[in-house]
């Protein structure tokens, strides 16, 4: 009597590791010591073909000294907009193992006021890095000749 062979797919789980790999040393990383570094960072990673085009919506990674470990860019949008996947963008802090965070975006317009969405997202990934232990210290709106700071307004 022959029995039905088991099949040893279901067994097998894929493996998850979880590393960061930097090509630069922990000294020569910027460091974030105010809004306009992180801005002045911003412009210096931002394509400038895109930045009046599109919509981008990127984070820096920091450690718990505002070194920047990291830059990710989190979503590509419209002229007037981008979607933000808070799965994607905390994937990346935790991978990182980044203690905070600084959002950024951009204004094809020009115009760097947020809007009624830019502060519900603000909040909502506020909310959720507090949740992680992931600090949120500023979003920045940006376009090429100014920046909005939400901490720098107390909005934060």
């Amino acid at each position: 009597m022959k029995t039905k062979k088991e099949k040893p797919d279901w067994k097998i789980a894929s493996e998850i590791e979880l590393i960061y790999k930097t090509k630069v040393k922990a000294s020569e990383r910027p460091h974030i010591t105010s809004s306009e570094a992180a801005y002045k960072l911003a412009i210096q990673t931002w394509n400038p073909g895109k930045i009046e085009f599109f919509e981008q919506f990127k984070i820096l990674l920091l450690n718990k000294s505002n070194k920047v470990m990291g830059v990710y860019e989190v979503s590509s949008g419209s002229t007037t907009g981008t979607r933000v996947d808070l799965r994607l963008l905390f994937s990346a802090a935790l991978k990182a193992n980044a203690s905070g965070l600084i959002m950024i975006h951009n204004h094809p317009s020009g115009k760097t006021i947020p809007s009624h969405n830019d502060t519900l997202i603000t909040r909502k990934i506020k909310e959720a890095g507090a949740m992680l232990n992931i600090e949120v210290i500023d979003h920045l709106i940006i376009s090429p000749e100014n920046y909005y700071s939400f901490a720098d307004h107390g909005k934060l």
